[in-house]
């Protein structure tokens, strides 16, 4: 416990951001960092609880107070050793996680619960600063060789994870890139992809072989995958959740993601395919609240969208927890994001009906209609219906769909290794076995227990990992979730 009485006398604070107007002329990171002092005094807060439920709320298990301990020092290697013994890339994770550890620190109880997320951040910014991330470089080597489908966190997690146990592994990525959804779908404002590079740089160093424009099942065949003594897949979730109703055909109406994947594209000067999706000077309707939808809203603002306007089929949630929300479970609270900040007209209990055209085939409006929801006894939406007289168009020349994921896809790689797929329609895996139906083949992230955080997907590619390890000598070293750890 870096200071008895911290959480007493210092009050939760968070990194200064640039002005709107400012952030919303470029596509970079925003975010400023905490001053020496205020470092400090955030990981002072940290009361080292008896029984840390920060711990059981993070899907990794991060050592929270140990590590707020060493910041409080300035012990910044400890720091940094005790946060990736569980965290392969807290570089990821500090920027674009929502922090289930915080929802379930004590201190949230009544006060606003410790700044894990930014702490973890500024640890491995310093790491990185002090040079004390270096190339994982095993001289055991097993003789092993893994292939790994997908180069998202699960799969760079999985890589990371089995290169350090000494086996061979080459990273498979259909796109020209290294990063999966990290790369394509999370926009470069919230997390630049030059710490996607720092960080494979580091993994290509420590021996990992990234093969990049080879999308297994359609030009690599997944016969290839057979030399290898172990196979994962950790491709994601990719099949967009759709809007089957009136006018989905007419042009100006694109899934969040292709939207999304363009601007990545044009930070990152790869090439673009396909005609543009752009939101300059154009009336901006995302359908889905989400966080791939607030990506929609600060991408569109970024453009010079004309107006932004966001769409939820649920009612507004809560601005607190309620009963049936309980610390120290992860609370559905409603969420303004630095996105929604930057100009964004939201509303809820909204359900489209149609999309209307023009003459020339493209939307110019969505027909909408209010919807009033019944409640349970814990004030949870059950069902709706339709607000009478509330039928309305609402203007708009661009929409984007950014309701969620239903699966990863099914065409190519997984109908070639004939591994069976449950009722969601995502790879079978015993839960945590992480192995599929098929011969040597194991599976992690997304593609196995449907689109998540990307903490869960870390988790994901380290547990797997393990199995794969087991697998291959019969036991493993690497570490396990629900390992007890001491850092004393």
């Amino acid at each position: 416990m870096g200071k008895p009485t911290g959480f007493l006398e210092f009050e939760r604070t968070l990194p200064q951001k640039e002005s709107v107007e400012s952030r919303k002329q470029n596509y970079q990171e925003f975010v400023h960092s905490y001053t020496d002092d205020q470092l400090n005094q955030q990981a002072a807060r940290c009361m080292n609880c008896g029984i840390p439920f920060c711990h059981s709320g993070c899907p990794l298990g991060n050592v929270i107070p140990e590590f707020n301990d060493a910041v409080y020092d300035a012990r910044w290697e400890e720091a940094y050793n005790i946060l990736v013994s569980t965290n392969n890339f807290p570089e990821f994770t500090g920027r674009i996680c929502p922090a289930p550890c915080e929802a379930a620190c004590v201190l949230g109880i009544n006060k606003p619960p410790v700044a894990i997320e930014e702490i973890e951040k500024h640890i491995i910014e310093i790491a990185f600063k002090k040079n004390y991330v270096q190339p994982n470089k095993s001289y055991i080597k097993t003789g092993k060789r893994v292939a790994v489908v997908g180069s998202g966190p699960a799969g760079l997690a999985a890589a990371a994870q089995l290169n350090k146990a000494g086996h061979d592994v080459v990273v498979y990525e259909r796109d020209d890139k290294v990063g999966g959804l990290l790369r394509y779908g999370i926009p470069d404002f919230k997390l630049d992809k030059s710490v996607i590079d720092r960080r494979v740089e580091v993994m290509e160093q420590s021996g990992i072989v990234f093969k990049t424009n080879a999308e297994v099942g359609i030009n690599v065949p997944a016969s290839e995958l057979q030399d290898y003594d172990a196979i994962i897949l950790a491709g994601g979730s990719t099949i967009p959740r759709n809007l089957p109703i009136p006018g989905r055909e007419l042009k100006g109406v694109h899934y969040a993601m292709e939207f999304l994947k363009q601007q990545n594209k044009r930070v990152g000067n790869s090439p673009i395919e396909v005609e543009e999706i752009l939101a300059t000077d154009k009336n901006v309707l995302v359908i889905g609240g989400g966080d791939t939808g607030s990506d929609c809203v600060g991408t569109s603002n970024r453009h010079g969208a004309k107006s932004v306007t966001q769409f939820e089929l649920m009612p507004q949630p809560p601005q607190e927890r309620t009963s049936a929300m309980p610390w120290p479970t992860y609370p559905m609270l409603l969420k303004t994001t630095t996105s929604h900040e930057e100009g964004c007209q939201r509303y809820w209990s909204v359900s489209t009906k149609a999309f209307l055209g023009d003459d020339k085939g493209h939307v110019r409006a969505a027909l909408v209609v209010d919807l009033e929801w019944e409640t349970d006894a814990f004030g949870r939406p059950t069902k709706f219906k339709e607000v009478e007289g509330s039928e309305r168009e609402i203007s708009c020349e661009l929409v984007t769909l950014a309701m969620g994921f239903l699966h990863p896809q099914h065409e190519g790689l997984l109908q070639q290794l004939g591994v069976k797929l449950d009722g969601r329609g995502n790879v079978e895996a015993r839960e945590g076995e992480y192995k599929a139906s098929a011969d040597k083949v194991f599976v992690a992230g997304d593609m196995r227990r449907g689109q998540s955080l990307v903490v869960w997907a870390i988790s994901e590619g380290r547990e797997c990992a393990r199995k794969v390890d087991e697998f291959l000598m019969g036991y493993s070293e690497l570490e396990c979730k629900d390992q007890t750890v001491s850092y004393a």
